[in-house]
Parts: C-alpha cells; structure tokens; sequence
C-alpha cells in the first residue's frame, strides 16, 4: 500500500460516508442533508458517527440549535472537497477516454510498414485529434522483443508471428518482390528461372527481418543457397545499394514507394514470385487493450486495405 496512514479509511467503506459528511458540512443540518441524498436522518447520523470513530476525532460540534464543524471537521471538510474536484477531473477524463477524445496509442510496425502506416494513423487521428501517437520502426524479430516486453499498445508485422501468446488480425497481403537497377540485364525479361536468381548477388537483409526469412524459405524450396554479397539493416538501404549496382534483392512491395518507375529500380518478373505473406496487427495474448487501442484495432482491421493500397507502386 503505498501509504499505510491511509489504512483505516479503506477498510471502512469511507467515500460513501465523506458523500454524507460533505452534505451535512454544507447545509449544516442532518435533516436536509437526509432530504438531498433521499437517506433516513438515523442513516446520516450513524454514517457521520462512523467516519468519526474512523478519524478518531469529533467531526461536528452542537452550539444551541445549530452544528458547527470543529476544527478536525474543518480539515476533514478541506480534503473532502479536495478529492471529490479531483474525481470529477478524473471522471471527466474518463469520458473523454470512452468518447475517444483523449488518450495515447503507441504503435510499432515492421520496417515496410512505415510506408503506409503513417496515413492509417493520419486518418485515424483526424477523427480523434486528442489522441496522442507514438509509432516506432524495426524488424520482425524487433517486434516481438516489444511486445514481450510491453512496450507498445498495438504491433503490425508483415507476417503472422508464429508465437502462441500472441494474438494476430489479418489485414492485407503482403507481397515480396525480386527488384534491380532497371538497366539490369535481366530488367524486362518474362518468367525468369528461379536459378537464373540464385546465379546473382543477392543483397540480404539483417537477421530478424521477415524479408529475409521469405527470401531464404525460398532457397530452401529450391534446394540452392544463394550468393549473398551484403547484408543490410534497412529497406532503404538495400534500395540504395540496389541502385548502385551491387546486386539484386527481395522486398516489400509497400516498400517501393509509389513512385517506383522515377526511382531507376525495376521489379523483375522471376518464377515463383511475389511470394506472399500477411500483414496483421497483433498484441500479446493477455493484455487489456485501451479505449483508444481497441478503437485502432477496429479501425485498422476495416480500414486497412484501402489506406494502405494507395501506396503501393503500380507494377
């Protein structure tokens, strides 16, 4: 308990007597402090004998026909007052939680996400404009430490995370794509072997990403291992190194950008792909989302598609 001083008030059902102790400190009467909160007087009267024994002090003083609060009373009073303008602060800040009109959502998301994510959270957040958002980027692997740890509200991960305390809502496809600088040789070229890939200097990424567990699945399938050259932290890094020559790589297709045919980088059409994931969004398996969390988890569910499509490249 965080202050053992406070004990003796939490084992007597205190609040509904300071209710009462308020009502007669106000009027100044037991029998219209009765009438307002539609109680017997006998009842306003052991409550106030209660809350007194609790105190350990008398908390009201009979002078001729009238009460008077003592100075026990008088602080008691102070308090009393205190704590309800803070309740109804609180209460008033509940409400805003419940209407949605307040309130902090913390997202982290797979490094493709970050293409369209921003616009999912822009249009959530032109509904609600009291929402405060944090949105944090890393791999697949990134995630998961998050949300083992705790650290965020909601998480999307470009493949359903294979995690049994986890709990996943699909949302879309998620499509992986062989790419290369567009004066590559084998730029506008139709149905390329898969071994004319694993011939070429793959650029990978960093353990932990979903980009490289779907392009070393592949390889696996196909019984070849391919020739990496580099291995990159980030899509765009592997874009850049993509443009300077340095090989070819898979990645996301949200990845690209819509602007994919100025970008000098050219989506190859290889045997076998895109290969296919799903993006979802997912939080760990007992925690109790917020207001706020489980209006973005609706949201994002019914809304994704359509937010997100608009980034994609036309291929």
């Amino acid at each position: 308990m965080p202050n053992t001083k406070l004990r003796r008030y939490l084992r007597h059902g205190t609040l509904p007597q300071l209710a009462v102790f308020d009502a007669v400190a106000r009027l100044g009467s037991f029998t219209r402090a009765a009438e307002e909160l539609y109680m017997a007087q006998p009842t306003v009267s052991i409550q106030i004998k209660k809350l007194s024994e609790t105190v350990g002090l008398p908390l009201f003083e009979q002078v001729g026909k009238k009460i008077h609060l003592t100075e026990a009373g008088r602080e008691l009073h102070a308090a009393c007052r205190d704590m309800f303008r803070r309740l109804a602060e609180a209460e008033e800040r509940f409400s805003d939680l419940r209407g949605l009109r307040a309130g902090r959502l913390r997202l982290a998301v797979a490094g493709a996400a970050k293409y369209f994510a921003p616009r999912l959270l822009g249009v959530f957040c032109e509904s609600h404009p009291g929402i405060e958002v944090s949105l944090h980027v890393t791999n697949e692997d990134g995630l998961l430490q998050r949300l083992q740890a705790n650290l965020d509200d909601l998480y999307l991960f470009g493949s359903r995370p294979d995690a049994s305390d986890v709990v996943a809502k699909p949302l879309l496809p998620n499509e992986f794509v062989v790419i290369a600088r567009s004066d590559h040789d084998l730029a506008g070229k139709r149905k390329i072997p898969f071994e004319t890939l694993a011939r070429e200097n793959i650029l990978l990424r960093e353990t932990g990403s979903a980009t490289r567990r779907a392009l070393v699945g592949a390889f696996e399938r196909h019984k070849l291992q391919p020739r990496v050259r580099m291995e990159l932290a980030s899509n765009e890094a592997i874009k850049q190194a993509v443009l300077g020559g340095l090989g070819v790589a898979v990645i996301s297709r949200y990845a690209l950008g819509l602007d994919r045919g100025e970008t000098g980088i050219a989506v190859l059409d290889v045997k076998g792909f895109p290969l296919r994931a799903e993006w979802c969004v997912a939080h760990a398996a007992g925690k109790q989302l917020s207001v706020v969390a489980k209006a973005f988890e609706h949201f994002v569910v019914s809304e994704a598609k359509t937010a997100a499509l608009d980034h994609l490249p036309r291929l």
